[in-house]
């Protein structure tokens, strides 16, 4: 089990040496807790449960003007696990909510995601996944101020800002695909990566005429590498790394965080870790975990430039996630290896 850790650990710091230039976007630090938003083919990837259900909650940056809030519910579940022998299905669906800035933009997106997950033997889990979701985005013109309302001293808002606007609201489908691998080399370790590809439609996103502007939304590419091992028999560690682009953005986090059993068994866990925001933030993790419930919560202490103008003071994030099984639920048949006290 332990030497596997090297390797990972090497690859981890492989990725983040080769980094170039990262950009920030709308993002969960607790990317691994809000799974559908990552990768559609995480719907239902929850082999000793029936289900999950999460909510997460974000507020970014409140101390230099309108904060940024991102807030979403998730929930998924296996079904056909007793009708497939080597397999089962994932359906799942998920709300997700963001404002940002003066101008209160407020996006609001459903989804529903469905996943197929197939044993290729007894140490490999191949999943492959499909979303499909609708977003509205709204602005509010009358909160924001152009460059022609200076008027030498203040910009005045009672002078016409004849700014070609034609709507307040904008709305499109987005279509989303993704691939997960895991392979169990133990019950004491596994190795799970995945890629996904987000508004893979590229909608036409504008409050504009559409003589001034046509944009299309460039589709969002994902990838996580991730790996569970459990030392002396009362930890779990979780080293992962995720990235993710955006035509010329791009944006990287990789950490650990661990699970200490507190001597029941795992009914009782703490949870520790720490995450590295490439060019922005340091990301630290503290959580407790009793039987099926998981609260987790972490606060960005920004690096960048930006911790100038706000201290450091960058994010804090809440998730809970709890995972279940249906009352006289039989199981699955299909056992699928984990790592677990």
């Amino acid at each position: 089990m332990m030497k596997h850790l090297p390797i990972l650990i090497f690859t981890l710091l492989s990725i983040l040496s080769s980094s170039r230039s990262w950009g920030q976007d709308i993002h969960f630090s607790q990317y691994y807790n809000a799974p559908l938003l990552v990768n559609p083919a995480n719907t239902g990837f929850n082999p000793d449960f029936d289900y999950r259900v999460g909510v997460n909650y974000r507020s970014q940056w409140a101390n230099i003007g309108s904060p940024y809030k991102t807030m979403s519910a998730w929930g998924d579940v296996k079904v056909l696990g007793n009708k497939l022998e080597t397999g089962w299905l994932g359906l799942g669906g998920m709300l997700l909510r963001d404002q940002a800035g003066s101008g209160s933009l407020t996006s609001t997106t459903g989804l529903f995601s469905l996943a197929y997950h197939q044993m290729l033997g007894y140490n490999s889990l191949l999943s492959g996944g499909f979303a499909v979701g609708y977003t509205q985005k709204r602005i509010d013109v009358t909160k924001l101020t152009f460059d022609n309302q200076w008027n030498g001293i203040f910009f005045d808002t009672n002078i016409p800002s004849n700014e070609p606007f034609a709507t307040n609201q904008v709305g499109y489908v987005d279509l989303q695909v993704g691939l997960n691998y895991a392979y169990f080399a133990s019950e004491n370790f596994y190795l799970n990566a995945g890629a996904s590809i987000q508004r893979l439609n590229r909608p036409r996103e504008t409050f504009f005429e559409s003589t001034v502007s046509n944009n299309e939304v460039n589709s969002r590419y994902n990838f996580f590498l991730n790996a569970n091992m459990k030392v002396r028999d009362y930890w779990i560690v979780n080293p992962n790394v995720f990235y993710s682009q955006v035509g010329n953005v791009r944006q990287l986090v990789a950490g650990v965080n661990a699970n200490r059993d507190l001597g029941d068994n795992g009914a009782r866990q703490l949870i520790m870790g720490v995450y590295y925001r490439s060019g922005d933030a340091v990301i630290p993790l503290f959580g407790y975990q009793i039987n099926d419930l998981r609260m987790t919560f972490n606060y960005d202490a920004t690096i960048s430039s930006l911790s100038k103008t706000n201290f450091t003071r960058g994010a804090f994030e809440i998730s809970v996630v709890k995972a279940g099984i249906f009352p006289n639920s039989q199981g699955r048949q299909l056992r699928c290896p984990t790592v677990s006290f």
